[in-house]
């Protein structure tokens, strides 16, 4: 049987300049510690009505047994019962996001099932407690500058290259979300969880939650820590763990800091954490489905405390949809010359494998923050996406939170669509840096919005998108948002995926087979949204098979969500025989498999120490050239299992363990209580009654780039929540009244618009009856602003496009300029799709300013494209009768092909500026100067 492991892992590159500390207190056993024991207590005796239901209560009460041990004295989740255990952690007392993703997502479950919601809270009260760090733990935030957000450190495949330099020279871009959360929430701190705990302190660091500091080996619980600094060859066998407030008590001279990055002068004592992003959108995902149920029960307010964290945790999750030094997507392939972003022109839109935060300790003065351009498959979650841009309860706070979302939700979607192959699996993902390097790409390498295709993106020890894990639990979370919403393109993706991974299925009364490992070949076809290929050249082939229970859960979970709406009965009674096998695999802790390690011969493997480098861990173990796994982890010598593994390293067979995940058990739980949730009716108080479609739609004003609409109330059993906008059946708003105006029109277009209803449990109503609207023709008036235009390049046939613009108020009042934009239009003349575009040069300065190209949904005379510029806060307000002065634009295709400019509608061959009816402004979305295409 293959390894059924979790290949799940992170690699960080810390993003700035490193520099200074202070120690504190241990953390004394508080008051929240001490009641833990009686709040992670099983439940209430509960019963269901039906068997699978029944199944869910037995195993969650395993888990809950203290006698098991899946929890720590402290209250928090183990990653794994036992302790001998290396894949992504490396010891099964630590602890992840992921696992405490989980652990909401079952308390979630268990109070559908009976009601009683006080353990979900106590997660997200634990969850606050010791994985998301406290302001005492990141204590420099205040020293950040969003218009610096992190020094440039190039990432490298072979971690013989690490340390790796910083790059001063390197232009990154600007951080638009951290103002915004500043003000929203009063604080700088950021609010993600940290990826991994040493929940016993057994590495020794002692870095405790609420301390900021190295409290040593006597320290008992939880511990910050971290690991994978070193690229994407640095497996977990390869790594060198360290504390995430390094104090330099422990290491080198330098703590262990000069093992990942080189810098000229001297290193300071400084705090870093990682967010897992999959898992902060598991967490939203888990407080979606304890919403629905809650608000079912009228028990909402029971749990609106905990629903608004993971609103929060959405919020600051954003950064996740950004590159990571904070650069131009698209056509990202020289880390000099690849432009700084600005606004959202760094935004990918896609969960990416990871953020990042840090900074000096106190007395240092600076704080950095990276994203990341590398996004998996695995990783994308539209159920959390739908949720936090249409659920109001689960909509982040902060001003543009809910449009960040809304454009996830649409472009992860076109990722898994761009991502499948011809069999149906899902290939790797894509990255707007080459090698973490913003490097070239393969020659001939498909692109996703500029973004180079990576089969197997982020780390390659093992490949990442080897493992079927990966597509179990993408897919889960599509078949779950298609559940909820009937979403025609998630649909499309499960109608191929389904048949393909059930093809690949063996079920009998006692076992199960499911694919293990995967193998890739081919490529994905560049992405065209307009008209997206087939991809006949992109296959997945099963190279082994096993029975991950764990894998199989989210698999079970995926068929059961996918039947439910579809009415497919085949996957149903597959999910149904999946479950009946599990049923048997049951011991006194949980349902599992043996497994047999072949992977731990890497025990006596060298970790990679730079030559002259020598340090010690907390412990007393060495670091220094020739250091192996084991001999950093010395301890492990003492572990009750041990000796099955020093038997193998001495040529004996491969030893071979049972395993008690929390995350797999959790999940293994929750796939019995949905399937009696869906076809049973156990424990059915979920409210599955979607409201009325809303009535009377009627578009109530049309300009020349708005149409407002209005509508009659939806009704429904419990009550409406909130209204969802789609334009062409694309949702482009949502909105708790009933009325919206949808803005920035193309003039003398006609729209159709429809309005869907959902409620506080998610249930989403059919479509109103459907209205169209054509919008006005453009006008030639000069409002508050006209618009001047120089020509910057006076090829007519280049492959780039250069206008200048400036903007002069012509108005009697000062303007704010965050309210204007401005549209230079053209043709693309075939080419690619996608475009890449730059500020040159702003009077106002270049960082204020943003552009983006957008394709016309209905081409017009001289133009099926339009160039955007817009003005961030930054720009400030533009006084009556002043110009902004030249603001130099930039834009090429993807694939730089040419552009033929003498038939485009706002070109002219004007080298002085002069004013331009053809290009238009706008204020507050309403045509103020100039006339649109006709």
């Amino acid at each position: 049987m293959a390894d059924p492991v979790s290949r799940r892992r992170f690699a960080t590159a810390v993003g700035a300049a490193l520099v200074g500390a202070v120690t504190g207190p241990a953390l004394a056993k508080s008051a929240f510690a001490a009641t833990a024991a009686q709040d992670l207590a099983a439940g209430p005796a509960a019963t269901a009505t039906d068997a699978y239901t029944q199944q869910f209560l037995t195993q969650y009460n395993k888990i809950k047994d203290s006698a098991n041990g899946y929890f720590s004295p402290q209250g928090v989740p183990y990653h794994c019962v036992e302790t001998l255990i290396v894949e992504a952690p490396d010891h099964g007392h630590q602890t992840t996001s992921e696992t405490f993703s989980y652990w909401f997502w079952l308390e979630a479950t268990y109070g559908r099932v009976t009601g009683d919601w006080t353990a979900f809270n106590h997660a997200w009260a634990t969850a606050e407690q010791y994985i998301i760090p406290q302001h005492t733990d990141q204590p420099s935030n205040a020293s950040y500058n969003p218009s610096s957000p992190a020094s440039y450190i190039p990432e490298s495949p072979n971690i013989t290259d690490y340390p790796a330099a910083i790059n001063t020279s390197v232009a990154v871009g600007q951080d638009p979300l951290a103002s915004e959360l500043s003000s929203t929430y009063g604080t700088q701190d950021v609010y993600g969880m940290h990826w991994l705990l040493d929940v016993d302190n057994t590495y020794g660091y002692g870095n405790t939650p609420g301390t900021g500091a190295e409290n040593g080996p006597t320290a008992t619980g939880v511990s910050y820590i971290n690991s994978y600094q070193r690229g994407s060859s640095e497996s977990v066998w390869k790594t060198v763990p360290q504390p995430c407030t390094d104090l330099f008590a422990y290491g080198g001279p330098n703590g262990y800091l000069d093992l990942f990055v080189a810098q000229s002068g001297g290193y300071a004592k400084q705090w870093k954490y990682t967010n897992a992003p999959d898992a902060d959108a598991r967490a939203v995902q888990a407080a979606y489905w304890a919403y629905r149920w809650a608000s079912a029960q009228g028990a909402e307010g029971q749990i609106s405390a905990s629903v608004a964290k993971a609103a929060k945790l959405g919020d600051y999750l954003r950064y996740a949809l950004f590159d990571k030094y904070f650069k131009q997507i698209g056509n990202c392939t020289n880390a000099q010359t690849c432009s700084a972003g600005s606004g959202r022109s760094s935004a990918h839109y896609l969960l990416s494998w990871y953020y990042a935060w840090g900074g000096a300790e106190p007395g240092g003065g600076w704080a950095w923050r990276i994203g990341d351009g590398a996004s998996a498959q695995g990783y994308q979650n539209p159920l959390a996406a739908w949720a936090m841009s249409s659920i109001p309860a689960l909509t982040p706070k902060s001003p543009t939170a809910q449009s960040d979302w809304t454009t996830s939700l649409g472009r992860q979607l076109e990722f898994l669509r761009w991502l499948q192959s011809a069999e149906g699996g899902i290939a790797g993902g894509c990255t707007n840096s080459w090698n973490g390097q913003y490097g070239t790409p393969p020659s001939g390498d498909s692109t996703f919005y500029g973004m180079a295709y990576d089969w197997e993106p982020v780390y390659h020890d093992p490949p990442s998108n080897n493992w079927f894990g990966f597509q179990a639990w993408g897919m889960e979370r599509v078949a779950e948002y298609y559940y909820v919403s009937g979403n025609a393109t998630a649909k499309a993706i499960l109608d191929k995926w389904v048949p393909w991974a059930t093809s690949k299925t063996t079920v009998t009364a006692t076992g199960f087979t499911i694919p293990s490992d995967l193998t890739w070949s081919g490529q994905p076809d560049t992405w065209n949204p307009s008209s997206p290929g087939g991809n006949t050249g992109l296959h997945v082939t099963v190279a082994s098979t096993g029975s991950d229970v764990g894998v199989c859960a989210a698999y079970v979970k995926t068929l059961c969500y996918y039947a439910a709406k579809s009415g497919d009965s085949a996957s149903a009674a597959l999910a149904k025989s999946l479950l009946d096998a599990l049923s048997t695999m049951t011991d006194s802790k949980g349902i599992t498999v043996p497994e047999t390690r072949t992977d731990y011969s890497n025990f006596s493997g060298t970790v990679y120490v730079p030559s002259g480098w020598s340090g010690t861990m907390p412990r007393g173990d060495k670091i220094a050239p020739g250091a192996t796994f084991l001999s950093l982890r010395s301890w492990y010598k003492n572990d009750p299992d041990f000796a099955k593994v020093q038997s193998y390293l001495n040529g004996g067979s491969a030893p071979v363990f049972t395993y008690h995940r929390f995350w797999a058990q959790a999940d293994v739980a929750m796939a019995f209580a949905v399937y009696g949730e869906l076809f049973e009716g156990g424990g059915g108080t979920g409210d599955t009654t979607p409201p009325s479609a809303p009535t009377g739609l009627t578009a109530t004003a049309v300009t020349a780039s708005s149409v407002s609409l209005s509508w009659q109330a939806a009704t429904d059993n419990v009550g409406v929540a909130g209204y969802q906008v789609l334009r062409g059946g694309t949702q482009v708003g949502s909105t708790t009244s009933l009325s919206y105006t949808d803005t920035g029109l193309t003039a003398s277009t006609k729209y159709t618009y429809t309005v869907t209803a959902s409620d506080a449990a998610g249930n989403v109503s059919p479509p109103s009856a459907a209205v169209t609207a054509t919008t006005a023709a453009g006008s030639t008036g000069s409002g508050t602003v006209k618009v001047q235009y120089a020509d910057n390049d006076t090829n007519v046939t280049d492959n780039q496009i250069r206008p200048g613009l400036q903007v002069v108020n012509t108005g009697s009042a000062p303007l704010d300029l965050t309210t204007v934009k401005l549209r230079y239009w053209f043709t693309a003349n075939g080419g690619a799709s996608t475009f890449s575009t730059y500020v040159d040069y702003a009077a106002l300065g270049s960082s204020n300013v943003s552009s983006r190209v957008v394709a016309m949904a209905s081409a017009k005379t001289g133009a099926d494209h339009y160039l955007e510029v817009s003005f961030g806060s930054g720009a400030g307000s533009l006084a009556a009768g002043a110009s902004t002065g030249q603001i130099q634009n930039r834009f090429n295709k993807t694939d730089w092909s040419a552009f033929n400019q003498a038939d485009d509608y706002s070109f002219a061959t004007n080298t002085s500026y002069a004013d331009s009816t053809k290009v238009t402004a706008y204020v507050n979305g309403t045509l103020v100067w100039g006339t649109e295409p006709a």
